[in-house]
């Protein structure tokens, strides 16, 4: 088995618009080419939310157990959560965290902790050892299709490979409120997007994707959610939306796209409203 190594560093880039795209970027310009202009062209960033800064947190836990897998190294639930506990309040100054009081910050450091617990005492303990642990993947955009270069590169982040007996299964974690599966349409890009760029990196194709929820519930709920792997009109609708994005780029002109979205904009309040166009 290859392992696949490459810089594990934080997506720490320029903000420029036209330094790569990424999943983010465009779910964002899809949802709202204007709340997309507010924060990547204006720089309007928003305060993290207790909710956002749980789901890092967790992901930072499972960071932790699967780099130390991919090393050979077996950590138990209990050293897991030491380490998550250890780097709190260095967390919190880092992400600037406000809490109303101390019972919620603590609250909410308890419910990381159990919610990581509840992930590790889920997977198996010979599930297969990671080759791909919450790295940083850039390629450059080239149309499978028509052999077009974009000239701009694509970059996200990826939070674990496994290849188990039928190849490599791109997984992504999510922290999810209900235990709702999620709809395979709405994550499309994001899946499709780590699928070229695990294809562009490894020079073979996945067997396979997988989101897995990690679900906020009293009891917290694991549930881990195939997906097959990305065909040729997967990335014909990628690119589709990609061209869209860039002739935006180009234009100048993010519009304001209402919808079932707007309740839960950082730029409802004081922002969108005085758009005019």
């Amino acid at each position: 088995m290859n392992t696949l190594l490459a810089d594990p560093q934080p997506a720490t880039r320029p903000a420029g618009v036209w330094d790569y795209i990424s999943p983010s970027r465009l779910n964002l310009w899809l949802k709202c080419p204007l709340a997309f202009k507010l924060r990547y062209i204006d720089g309007i960033r928003s305060p993290t939310t207790p909710a956002l800064f749980l789901g890092k947190r967790v992901h930072q836990g499972l960071e932790i157990f699967y780099r130390h897998r991919q090393l050979g190294i077996q950590l138990e639930p209990d050293d897991v959560v030491r380490r998550l506990n250890d780097s709190w309040d260095a967390a919190v100054a880092d992400e600037d965290m406000t809490f109303k009081s101390t019972a919620d910050a603590e609250s909410l450091q308890k419910k990381e902790c159990d919610l990581v617990r509840a992930y590790l005492n889920h997977v198996s303990d010979d599930e297969p050892a990671p080759t791909i642990v919450e790295t940083t993947l850039e390629a450059p955009l080239v149309d499978p299709a028509s052999g077009e270069d974009l000239g701009i590169p694509l970059l996200g982040i990826v939070d674990l490979v496994q290849d188990d007996v039928d190849g490599a299964v791109i997984c992504d974690f999510k922290t999810a409120a209900k235990s709702t599966p999620p709809s395979e349409i709405t994550h499309e890009i994001q899946l499709t997007a780590y699928s070229y760029l695990f294809r562009q990196a490894s020079q073979r194709d996945e067997a396979g994707l997988e989101i897995r929820s990690i679900i906020k519930t009293k009891t917290p709920q694991i549930a881990f959610h195939p997906f097959a792997a990305r065909t040729d009109a997967h990335f014909r609708r990628l690119f589709a939306v990609i061209r869209g994005y860039l002739d935006d780029l180009h234009s100048g002109r993010f519009i304001y796209r209402p919808g079932f979205g707007c309740g839960m904009c950082d730029f409802r309040d004081n922002r969108c409203h005085t758009w005019s166009g």
